[in-house]
Order: structure tokens, then sequence, then C-alpha cells
């Protein structure tokens, strides 16, 4: 059975220096990773080399859900690209590409079957717009 892909992009008006660092530092994902504001990202831990660990605690501010989204990285090229799998086995590739002073992000990730695709897309989608107004701002 065929996996199906899901894509989802912006363009950051920053460089990939500075997207690298707000995209992979603790500090700076506890402050993005969530997809709206009654979410939020209270912990992350990162071990940004091939085999490392990524961990980020998401949670509803009000208590209500939370869970731990987990990945083992496969590939890391700095500042261009970010390959890892996560917990479940799915694929999740993120390449940074240079544009005349702008950076586009594009997140190519494996669907789960409990979701439909445009809920996924959309929640990734939101999480990635958090991330550009954070970088942003």
């Amino acid at each position: 059975m065929a996996t199906t892909k899901i894509t989802i992009d912006s363009i950051i008006s920053a460089t990939p220096k500075k997207i690298w660092s707000y995209w992979t530092e603790p500090d700076h994902i506890i402050k993005w990773n969530f997809a709206s504001n009654d979410w939020c990202c209270p912990s992350a831990e990162n071990d940004l080399v091939v085999g490392g660990k990524y961990k980020a605690r998401m949670e509803a501010k009000d208590g209500s859900f939370g869970f731990d989204f987990e990945a083992v990285y496969d590939e890391i090229i700095k500042q261009e690209k970010i390959t890892y799998t996560l917990a479940d086995n799915r694929k999740v590739t993120t390449t940074f590409e240079k544009l005349n002073g702008t950076t586009k992000v594009i997140t190519v990730f494996d669907a789960e079957s409990e979701n439909p695709i445009e809920m996924q897309r959309d929640g990734w989608q939101a999480i990635l717009n958090n991330f550009k107004k954070y970088v942003e701002s």
C-alpha cells in the first residue's frame, strides 16, 4: 500500500541561518510549536545528529489533552534539510531553500490513517504558519 505524502510550505522573511536556529533550538521550539493559541509546547529536547532524538511535548492549555511528538533523525544537512522518522515509522523531510533574502520552508510528511488528509495538512500548516509568525516578529 502506497503512503500518502502531504506537503506544506511557507516563505519566511529570514536567512536560512536564523531559520535553522529557530527550527532546531529547544528554547525557540517551545515558542512556536503548536497549531493554535489554545495549545502550547511546554518542553522540547533536540539531539540534532543522525540517530539523535527529537521530542516535543504538545498540550492543550486547559490540560484536557497532550502528547509527545517524537522522532529519530535520518539525515541532517545544516541549513538545508532535515529528515526524520516518527515513533509510528512515518517519514518527514523539511527543506530550507534560500530565495532572495527569504527562505522557503517545505515539509513533506507521510500521512497517518486516523485523521482526514485535509485535517493533517491544516494542522501541520498551522504550526508552520506559527513558526513564520515567530521568526518574523
